[in-house]
C-alpha cells in the first residue's frame, strides 16, 4: 500500500515539532510504502534533515512559486469557477449552501490548475471580489462584512492568488494522501483528490483559523475577513472531503466539530513519542536552568516569554534560560528580542539538538508556551523527560498536561515567573512533578498507539473494499414451536433418553 504524506514546508527537510511527529508515523509503520511531500513558500533545502527508511520511495519539497503574473485575456471558465468561490467565500457563514458554492469553485479551478500553474492570473479577481462583497453585504448573514476599497480589493484578490498556487502542486497517485498540516498543504490535497478519486485522510494538528498569521495585523479588517474566511471555507471543504478526520486533541476534535466535521468520520489520535529516545535523566548540578523549546518565531510566544524571565532572573539570580530549536530563519528575530531584555548571557539560543535527549537535559524545568494552535507535541516530549513542566494554557495544553505540571493562564508574564521562581526553589516538588509528568505520557502518550492507531486508518481507508456478501433468503414454512429449531431438537433429545 503507497501512502502520500503531505506536509506545509516542514518534514523531512526541517526538523520541527511537527517533524518530530511525522517521523514516529512513517518509521513506525514500515509495511507502507511513503511518499513524502511538502509544500514550502521557502526555497528548497538541500537535502533530508532526518534519516529516511528504506519504505520511504521518495521526497520531494516544493517550492510555491512568489512571482504571480497576469496573463492577458481573461478565462471563462477559471472566471466562473472564481465566482462561485469568491460567492460561498463572502456568503452566510458556514452555511451549507455557501460551503457548497465555495467548493464547486474550488474544484473549478483544481481541474484548471493540471494545465495551468495559476488559474486565476487569467481572471480579473478584484472584480469579481467587489462584485461577491456587495452581494455579501445586503444578505442577511450574522457576520457584518466591514467596507472593501478598492485598494483592499486588490490586495485581498493577490493574497487569494498566491494561496491557489497550492492547486498546481502535482501530488503522486498513491492508495492515499494523507494530509498533514493546514491551510496550504490541504489544497494540495484537495487537488490531487479531485483530480485522481484518491481517499484523504486528514490530521488535525493545528485549528487553521485560530488568530491572524505574523504581519496580518497590518491589513486593513477587510482583507483580513477575506484571509479567515478563506480559510475557514478550505478546513470545512476539507472535512467534507476527507474519508476519516484525526485531530491530535479534544481540542482540536471540537473544533472540527465546530466547522463543519461529521462527527462519524473523526478518530481522535493524541500524539505521541517513544519513550527510548527522551529517557529520564537525572538533573544537572548545575545553576538553575530553564528550557523552552521553539522556533524563536513572532507567533511562537517568545515574547511573553521573555518578560517572565526577566522577573525570574532577578529573584533566582543565575538562573540561565535555554531556547531550544530555534530556526535559523527566526535566529535574527530572536536574538532581537533577547538583545533588548538586556539580560545578556543569561539566555542561551540552540538550534534543535539532532539527539532528542539532549533537548530538555539541560533544565531543571521545562517551560511551554505554544502558539494558539501549535501541536502539543514538544509539550509531550518534555513531559516524557522526566522535567517538570509549567504549561500556558493555550489550546491542548490543559488537557495534555492534567494534574502532572503547573498551568498557568495566557498573556500573564508575572504569573508565569512566579510558577518558575515556586519550582525553581522547591526541587523536591520539582522533581516529584516531573516524575508524574512522565507517568502520565507513558499512560497516554506514546509513539506505538499512533502508529497501531494510523496502521489501521490507513488500511480502512485504502486497503482492498471486503469480500461481497450474499443473504440467502430459503423458503421454509415458520415452525409451529415458537422455540427455534436448535433448542427444539435438544429438548426432543433429552425427553427420549
Amino acid at each position: 500500500m503507497r501512502i502520500c504524506l503531505l506536509t506545509g514546508g516542514g518534514y523531512p527537510f526541517r526538523r520541527d515539532a511537527l517533524g518530530g511527529w511525522c517521523r514516529t508515523l512513517v518509521d513506525g509503520l514500515g509495511r507502507f510504502t511513503f511518499d513524502l511531500l511538502t509544500v514550502t513558500d521557502r526555497e528548497p533545502p538541500g537535502g533530508p534533515a532526518y534519516p529516511l527508511p528504506r519504505h520511504v520511495v521518495s521526497a520531494c519539497a516544493v517550492p510555491l512559486s512568489r512571482e504571480i503574473r497576469r496573463r492577458p485575456g481573461n478565462d471563462d471558465n477559471a472566471t466562473a469557477a472564481a465566482v462561485l468561490l469568491c460567492r460561498g467565500l463572502l456568503g452566510e457563514a458556514d452555511s451549507k449552501a455557501a460551503d457548497g458554492l465555495f467548493a464547486q469553485g474550488l474544484q473549478g479551478l483544481s481541474m484548471l490548475a493540471e494545465s495551468a500553474d495559476h488559474p486565476l492570473n487569467a481572471v480579473p479577481l478584484t472584480d469579481v471580489l467587489l462584485d461577491a462583497w456587495r452581494t455579501g453585504r445586503t444578505s442577511a448573514g450574522e457576520e457584518r462584512l466591514p467596507r472593501l476599497s478598492l485598494r483592499d480589493a486588490r490586495t485581498a484578490a493577490t493574497l487569494l492568488r498566491h494561496a491557489a498556487r497550492a492547486l498546481s502542486v502535482p501530488v503522486p497517485t498513491v492508495d492515499l494522501v494523507h494530509c498533514v498540516g493546514g491551510t496550504t498543504p490541504l489544497l494540495a490535497a484537495l487537488a490531487g483528490r479531485w483530480r485522481t478519486g484518491m481517499p484523504l485522510l486528514l490530521t488535525e494538528a493545528r485549528a487553521p483559523v485560530a488568530r491572524p498569521r505574523a504581519g496580518e495585523e497590518r491589513l486593513s479588517p477587510a482583507v483580513r475577513t477575506v484571509l479567515r474566511r478563506f480559510r475557514r471555507a478550505v478546513a470545512r471543504t476539507g472535512y467534507a472531503e476527507a474519508g476519516l478526520i484525526a485531530p491530535l486533541s479534544a481540542y482540536h476534535h471540537s473544533w472540527a466539530l465546530g466547522h463543519g466535521a461529521e462527527p462519524g468520520r473523526l478518530v481522535p489520535v493524541p500524539a505521541g513519542v517513544d519513550p527510548v529516545d527522551f529517557p529520564s535523566a537525572p538533573e544537572a548540578r548545575t545553576q538553575p536552568a530553564i528550557v523552552w523549546a521553539g522556533s524563536g518565531g513572532p507567533d511562537s510566544g517568545l515574547r511573553g516569554l521573555l518578560e517572565a524571565f526577566a522577573i525570574v532572573a532577578a529573584a533566582v539570580p543565575g538562573t540561565v534560560l535555554h531556547l531550544v530549536g530555534v530556526t535559523a530563519a527566526h535566529e535574527d528575530h530572536c536574538a532581537e528580542q533577547v538583545e533588548r531584555t538586556g539580560l545578556g548571557r543569561a539566555v542561551r539560543l540552540h538550534p534543535l539538538p539532532a539527539d532528542p535527549r539532549d533537548r530538555y537535559a539541560t533544565g531543571h524545568l521545562v517551560v511551554h508556551v505554544p502558539g494558539p494552535s501549535d501541536p502539543p507535541h514538544r509539550l509531550i516530549e518534555a513531559m516524557m523527560s522526566g522535567r517538570a513542566v509549567i504549561g500556558v494554557d493555550v489550546g491542548p495544553v490543559a488537557e495534555t498536561l492534567g494534574d502532572a505540571g503547573t498551568l498557568v493562564p495566557g498573556n500573564d508574564p508575572a504569573a508565569l515567573a512566579e510558577a518558575c521562581v515556586s519550582l525553581l526553589r522547591a526541587p523536591a516538588r520539582r522533581r516529584a512533578l516531573g516524575d508524574a509528568a512522565r507517568r502520565r505520557a507513558l499512560a497516554c502518550f506514546t509513539a506505538d498507539r499512533v502508529v497501531r492507531v494510523y496502521g489501521a486508518l490507513y488500511t480502512d481507508l485504502a486497503g482492498p473494499p471486503p469480500a461481497p456478501s450474499y443473504e440467502l433468503a430459503l423458503a421454509v414454512p415458520a415452525p409451529r414451536d415458537a422455540r427455534p429449531a436448535t433448542v427444539r431438537w435438544l429438548a426432543e433429545a433429552g425427553e427420549d433418553r
